[in-house]
């Protein structure tokens, strides 16, 4: 996640250096502590938090008993990611939507102006119905900003879900409370109330809101904050929160280059949970808040779970299964790596990918493949790939350079380009079949990175991605080979001046 990207690199070049003792001394872990809190101060953490972080960490450091499995690093890092979790919100599972009320269930979200009130409610409508089986209602109850009402009809009509608004100049407490009847009538579950929002906070803002809580009695209210406004949100969310008994926030723009401060400050502040945070524009661009996995994600562990429920929502479960079969078997063609890469495609940006598997975060920050994971380089390599006629993507290996011209003419690349795509797909091939089975040197580099063999859950055939050149992204080769290695780095060679000669 861009937001904790510097965070990220400041404490995992803290606990690298502890990864090289044998036994930690008090003055490692004071020397430790002493970057951790650089680096929560450079991600606009507050002075207290950072100061009682780190007399938490450092008194259970000292006193803490390494245990047989753990290295002393190991024990610090354990350490430092409860506390983490902790100042997140953590483990008791009070990010959790409380919708166990009679139906339908009132959410009401507030909010200023400009942290994407109106856009959150649609995303948490198209949340719900998709994830929970719900059945939402909206409400603009917004009539002091232009448009408001209109945005959100708009929205409603893309996900074919139901607007409840009333003309110009109508009362937003009434509007509020002749929602509940009109949601009973569409027999839906949830009603979710787009408040007003202000520049700033207000008496008459305030008052509003109250007013509409005590009508309505809504079952949450959540305050919508954005978090690259920083230490700003958590004073906004203090505010809110002595005026109206908060239940839960949702962070909006946590896909920006904020330094995270926000979301690290609010629950110590305020107590109150965060529960889902919006990490993009689109209308599905919405996830729940899960304490420990962002935790997971800022120390580098990456965040299995959420890569798999990602890929369970986006993957065509029986395709990725074919596919899988037909790369064991030798059978996988280009056919089939366009069909992956488009699944891969649907779960986001390569980069978010790569940041939630254990190991390959590292590789997403490498400046080798920065480019690759930055651009949009997927597209050149469908394109090469739309160009080849079915037999060439069924059976590269007829594609001669005469083809080669043709394919590069009609796909806006070069003869290069299309050389480096077949050449790193065999690589490719290679790779995952040494990945899938756990034998080889690709699937001791797995190891070595921690990503195990294969990529859990998916069944995913490789990260299909794009270097300069149009192909895949340059991962770094795997280490002793070998005399195998070198035989095939020689004949790749072989192969290449071969087909230089021919063109």
């Amino acid at each position: 996640m861009a937001m904790f990207e510097s965070l990220s690199k400041r404490l995992e070049g803290v606990f690298t250096n502890l990864s090289g003792k044998g036994k930690l001394t008090g003055a490692d872990v004071d020397e430790a502590m002493r970057e951790v809190r650089l680096a929560l101060l450079e991600a606009d953490v507050s002075l207290k938090l950072v100061r009682q972080f780190v007399e938490r960490v450092k008194t259970k450091a000292i006193g803490a008993e390494v245990l047989g499995s753990f290295s002393p690093a190991q024990q610090v890092l354990q350490i430092v990611n409860e506390e983490l979790v902790e100042m997140l919100g953590g483990s008791e599972g009070k990010n959790k939507l409380d919708l166990g009320g009679q139906p339908p269930n009132v959410i009401m979200l507030v909010g200023l102006q400009g942290s994407g009130k109106t856009t959150t409610a649609a995303k948490l409508a198209n949340y719900l119905r998709k994830q929970q089986n719900q059945r939402p209602v909206l409400v603009a109850a917004d009539m002091y900003r232009p448009a408001a009402v209109h945005q959100l009809q708009t929205l409603g009509k893309q996900l074919s879900i139901p607007v409840y608004s009333e003309p110009a100049g109508a009362d937003p407490v009434d509007i509020c409370v002749h929602s509940i009847a009109y949601a009973r009538e569409q027999a839906a579950t949830v009603v979710i109330l787009d408040t007003a929002g202000r520049l700033n906070i207000d008496e008459r803002m305030m008052q509003e809101v109250m007013t509409i809580r005590q009508r309505v009695q809504p079952r949450e209210v959540l305050l919508v904050a954005d978090a690259m406004t920083g230490q700003e949100a958590v004073r906004v969310a203090d505010d809110f929160n002595k005026a109206v008994s908060l239940t839960g926030m949702i962070l909006t723009k946590m896909d920006g280059d904020a330094r995270g401060g926000a979301a690290l400050s609010i629950r110590s502040v305020t107590g109150v949970p965060i529960k889902f945070m919006g990490v993009g524009e689109k209308t599905d661009a919405l996830e729940p808040f899960y304490p420990d996995r962002l935790a997971s994600r800022i120390l580098g562990m990456g965040d299995v779970l959420s890569l798999i429920e990602r890929a369970q929502e986006t993957i065509d479960q029986e395709e990725a299964m074919k596919a899988q079969a037909k790369l064991q078997q030798g059978k996988f063609d280009l056919e089939d790596f366009l069909n992956s890469m488009r699944q891969l495609k649907r779960m986001g940006s390569l980069r978010s990918v790569m940041e939630m598997i254990p190991g390959f975060n590292k590789l997403a920050g490498d400046a080798d493949i920065e480019e690759a994971l930055e651009g949009d380089q997927l597209k050149h390599v469908e394109a090469i790939i739309l160009s080849m006629t079915a037999q060439e993507r069924h059976n590269p290996d007829i594609i001669n350079g005469s083809r080669r011209k043709r394919i590069a003419r009609g796909s806006g690349s070069t003869p290069q380009d299309v050389n480096q795509l077949l050449d790193q797909f065999n690589e490719m091939r290679t790779m995952v079949r040494q990945m899938s089975s756990g034998k080889g040197p690709w699937a001791k580099m797995a190891k070595q990175f921690g990503g195990g063999a294969g990529m859990p859950g998916m069944g995913m055939p490789g990260l299909p991605g794009a270097g300069a050149g149009g192909g895949m992204p340059s991962l770094p080769r795997p280490a002793g080979g070998g005399k195998k290695s070198g035989k095939a780095a020689r004949k790749a060679k072989r192969k290449q001046k071969a087909r230089s000669g021919r063109r």
